[in-house]
């Protein structure tokens, strides 16, 4: 991680509004044509997200999904595992996600878990931990012969850019909630996380199920930067269907539609 540290603390000049806003556009327009691409061909796709507690997933994973179907592109973020999901094999509550043909799926957090905050926070024992490290590379590469395409991103962010992000979400009466107990737990075990960051990399990044490391201070970027090399890892063509046409309408039973605030549940106009 050495090589990644000092990107993180590299300076870029900073991009404006109007930069990000037209390179962002572009982008939506070729994650559009890759969804085409997804559904004719039938592929089959889960992309992982993993990083710091506030290095920016969410909003990676948001300017990805903003502008295509949550019908091909779907995320999964799910919540503490339920009794019963203990009980079952680890992978299991993520394999029910997975994807069908045509379909791309985003996992906001996943099975690494247990390499990260279940290691840390002692969720999981150690043999349970260990069994992990030596298993996953197999899960996953079970996974790609399966014909499914996985890749991961690790997003990384600096020390002092984490505690701005935290401080902000404490602020800001808007990102109050995303400021659970594990986040300040994570803040408070910096090396901790480290650590078990280190470890996880050592034992599952490969070149068969590669991790890509995404310097995550500057939001901008790093979303732009993400994007652009996801688009990279799928060959696509452009085959969007042909400019539509809207035609004229029917108006043979034209008749006054207009809706009268008259005796109608009308929302207040407060603005």
């Amino acid at each position: 991680m050495g090589k990644d540290k000092k990107k993180l603390s590299d300076k870029s000049p900073k991009l404006s509004n109007k930069e990000y806003e037209a390179a962002i556009t572009k982008l939506h327009a070729e994650l559009v044509k890759l969804q085409y691409w997804v559904q004719e061909k039938g592929l089959k796709v889960i992309v992982v997200f993993e990083g710091r507690d506030a290095a920016g997933k969410g909003g990676v994973i948001k300017r990805i999904t903003e502008r295509v179907s949550p019908r091909v592109f779907r995320v999964v973020a799910l919540p503490t595992p339920s009794e019963r999901e203990k009980t079952q094999m680890y992978v299991q509550r993520y394999m029910q996600h997975f994807p069908a043909a045509g379909e791309v799926i985003i996992f906001d957090r996943s099975w690494y878990n247990r390499a990260g905050v279940e290691r840390v926070m002692g969720f999981c024992t150690k043999k349970e931990y260990v069994q992990f490290l030596q298993y996953v590379p197999q899960f996953e590469h079970f996974i790609k012969e399966s014909g499914i395409l996985l890749i991961k991103y690790w997003l990384d962010t600096s020390m002092k850019e984490q505690e701005k992000r935290f401080k902000q979400r404490i602020n800001d009466p808007r990102k109050i909630w995303k400021l659970s107990p594990m986040d300040v737990e994570s803040y408070r075990r910096w090396y901790d996380y480290s650590r078990a960051r280190d470890d996880m990399l050592i034992a599952t990044d490969s070149e068969d199920s590669p991790w890509y490391i995404v310097p995550a201070d500057d939001k901008k970027r790093a979303r732009l930067n993400c994007i652009s090399h996801f688009l990279s890892l799928i060959p696509y063509e452009d085959v969007t269907p042909e400019k539509v046409e809207l035609g004229e309408r029917d108006m043979t039973n034209k008749y006054d539609d207009e809706l009268s605030p008259e005796g109608k549940h009308f929302i207040p106009q407060k603005y």
